[in-house]
């Protein structure tokens, strides 16, 4: 039989084998990610533990993967000098969560409201600008002296680092709105009103996750470096405390702590993300 009548003979590849042959290979490159996330993880507090228990850096001034899991069980299981861990973990996620919420409304409200209305973008325009070029983090003493130790001030110190990532992103995606989406709205009798809650802000809607991923991270350093400057509860009071005591298995293991909150909140804005935003197509690579 000739070449060509074995090929026509061959039975086509049904569309289930091709999406079930695309799912295990996006299945098998989730595990191998995963794997070698591992394997750098293992390397690294592999190598650092060696080098602190050979003398090669310094373990009191470096600590060790040994003593910082010894320190998080610590406190774990008997509390910390301010009190129980848990609290601790709560203060600076009140903290955080507060001024990462107030952050945001602001950032997204002003935002659009920039982004609609050119005259309010350019009488407010420089002073968002000239704002936006302070240090934020020096303000932080200033809202200690305005609202007190309590966690006021660290909002403060939260909303002020959240609102300017989460305020432009929403001003761009106003902005950035397909015009000819905008006219078909006007030409079927929309309002001002109606144009901008159902056309400009869904079109902004992706810009805006993608300021919140980053967001909440800054709510938490606002948190943090307020409770270092003064507090009387919080992860930044023991990292403030395990520095004044020089005791650095305490300030790696408040990090560790911080960055498994982190870590946790990065995961459910993505998985809200995920839910909210089935329509949009995945980019190629951008499976995680």
């Amino acid at each position: 039989m000739p070449p060509e009548s074995v090929a026509l003979a061959q039975p086509a590849t049904k569309p289930t084998d091709r999406t079930a042959a695309r799912a295990r290979a996006v299945r098998n490159r989730t595990l191998l990610v995963q794997g070698c996330r591992l394997l750098v993880l293992a390397a690294v507090l592999g190598l650092w533990e060696w080098f602190a228990r050979t003398g090669v850096i310094d373990p009191f001034n470096f600590s060790m993967p040994s003593r910082i899991w010894d320190q998080i069980w610590t406190w774990t299981a008997h509390g910390t000098a301010q009190g129980p861990l848990g609290a601790q973990i709560w203060a600076t996620l009140y903290e955080a969560l507060y001024g990462w919420v107030i952050g945001v409304a602001a950032g997204v409200l002003l935002g659009i409201a920039l982004g609609r209305v050119r005259f309010l973008a350019d009488v407010f325009g420089p002073y968002v600008k000239i704002l936006n070029a302070m240090p934020r983090i020096v303000l932080a003493p200033i809202f200690l002296i305005w609202f007190g130790l309590g966690p006021a001030s660290k909002i403060a110190s939260a909303v002020v680092l959240v609102f300017f990532p989460v305020f432009f992103n929403a001003f761009q995606g106003a902005r950035e709105v397909d015009r000819n989406l905008v006219a078909n709205a006007r030409i079927l009798g929309a309002s001002d009103r109606r144009v901008t809650f159902q056309v400009v802000i869904p079109s902004a809607t992706s810009w805006i996750f993608t300021s919140l991923h980053i967001s909440f991270g800054f709510a938490l350093i606002g948190a943090i470096v307020g409770e270092y400057i003064g507090a009387t509860e919080g992860i930044g009071l023991l990292v403030a405390n395990s520095q004044g005591t020089l005791n650095s298995a305490g300030v790696y293991a408040a990090m560790v702590i911080l960055a498994v909150v982190a870590l946790a909140a990065e995961g459910l804005l993505t998985l809200v993300e995920k839910r909210l935003f089935r329509w949009k197509p995945v980019q190629p690579g951008a499976e995680r």
